[in-house]
């Protein structure tokens, strides 16, 4: 992980720099876009770029250019006319804001198909996180290793998240269950909350909550395979449209002896 830059950030006297006395008051919209600017430019760090620029920059985040500038302009980012953005200083700039310098806890609660799989991805450890913890209320589960993790029973959850420093919880059990996870994660100390359970979690004031659930992105992605499919059929629905028309005026003019 790359260090917070120092000074302001920017290499621009005068600019709001992200390790200056004010943290960046950012828009929800740019926070949800820095983790694709750092992936982008982790890629680009990667392959051996020094520099971008906005545009390049935006091709491999997916994003628009103009887009792009003002999100790194909340973070006193703004390149350099004709060179572009330091790859390196802005990975920097980015990680510190996303706090990712300080790799963060993680408690993860039910290890069942997906849980389990979550506990042995290998690319948390890159973005900053580890998995300190491992929970689940069977009793048939607790006890088995994952990653290198012994799974705990989830009354011990308290306890470890003192132990471990837990900042993020992640649940990852049946709906009926989550409700009350989130309510043993929020009296253990845990502010920050990423759910895949398919339901709404009620959640004190000065919780975050993230809800990941993957049968609503299916929906949305049905949706727009619907629109694709409707949209390529139009062509020839316009065109027996027209041939109808056409028909309807030939049989009007033979009725009136045109």
């Amino acid at each position: 992980m790359s260090q917070p830059p120092s000074g302001n950030g920017s290499g621009h006297p005068g600019n709001p720099g992200v390790a200056g006395a004010g943290f960046p008051d950012l828009p929800e919209a740019t926070v949800a876009r820095l983790p694709e600017y750092l992936r982008a430019l982790n890629h680009l760090a990667e392959v051996g770029d020094g520099t971008v620029s906005s545009e390049a920059l935006a091709a491999v985040a997916g994003v628009n250019s103009a887009k792009l500038r003002k999100d790194l302009s909340h973070l006193g980012s703004y390149g350099t006319r004709g060179v572009g953005y330091d790859v390196a200083l802005l990975i920097g700039q980015i990680e510190h804001v996303l706090g990712l310098t300080q790799r963060r806890g993680v408690a993860l609660v039910g290890v069942g198909n997906l849980g389990h799989a979550l506990a042995g991805y290998a690319g948390f450890a890159s973005r900053g996180f580890r998995i300190a913890a491992l929970f689940d209320a069977d009793a048939a589960r607790v006890g088995e290793k994952i990653n290198g993790l012994t799974v705990r029973h989830i009354e011990d959850l308290a306890e470890v998240a003192a132990q471990e420093s837990i900042a993020i919880g992640v649940i990852a059990t049946p709906a009926a269950a989550a409700q009350q996870v989130a309510d043993q994660l929020v009296r253990a100390g845990v502010t920050s909350i990423l759910n895949f359970a398919p339901c709404v979690l009620a959640v004190p004031d000065g919780v975050d909550v993230r809800k990941v659930d993957l049968a609503i992105e299916l929906q949305i992605l049905s949706f727009h395979e619907h629109r694709k499919s409707a949209l390529t059929a139009l062509p020839a629905a316009g065109a027996g449209l027209t041939a109808l028309r056409g028909g309807l005026t030939t049989t009007r003019q033979k009725a009136v002896g045109t």
